[in-house]
């Protein structure tokens, strides 16, 4: 489910938006694309530091919007490519997936795992 382009984009730098919707509106927060790391199972696992209000609008309302990119990556039309990810979330404080960030990322405090529901390139 994770296209090879969108993994090439996750070895550069560059910004990760990640949008969710609350009981107060909509919320952004964003993180590096080189924090994020795919599951076996396919699901894109992101260190959470604070992240607390992203946290509460999840338990609200799972449903999140990813957008990343890399100028360093060829896309649909030339140099950069980005990606609009569809899917759930929810915030892991124990287990393999919480294990696994936790060796990489001493200092999150829970892993945002997201399972890609559409993974779209725009550019």
């Amino acid at each position: 489910m994770i296209p090879e382009k969108l993994l090439e984009i996750l070895k550069q730098d560059g910004v990760v938006a990640i949008a969710t919707l609350g009981q107060d509106g909509p919320h952004m927060v964003n993180t590096w694309n080189s924090y994020i790391r795919i599951s076996a199972e396919g699901n894109l696992l992101i260190p959470a530091g604070y992240m607390h209000r992203t946290e509460a609008n999840i338990a609200h309302n799972p449903e999140v919007l990813l957008t990343l990119a890399s100028s360093k990556v060829q896309g649909l039309h030339g140099p950069g490519a980005g990606f609009l990810i569809k899917g759930k979330a929810a915030f892991e404080t124990s287990g393999p997936d919480f294990e696994l960030m936790k060796a990489k990322f001493s200092w999150l405090r829970a892993a945002l795992v997201v399972t890609p529901a559409e993974v779209t390139q725009t550019w």
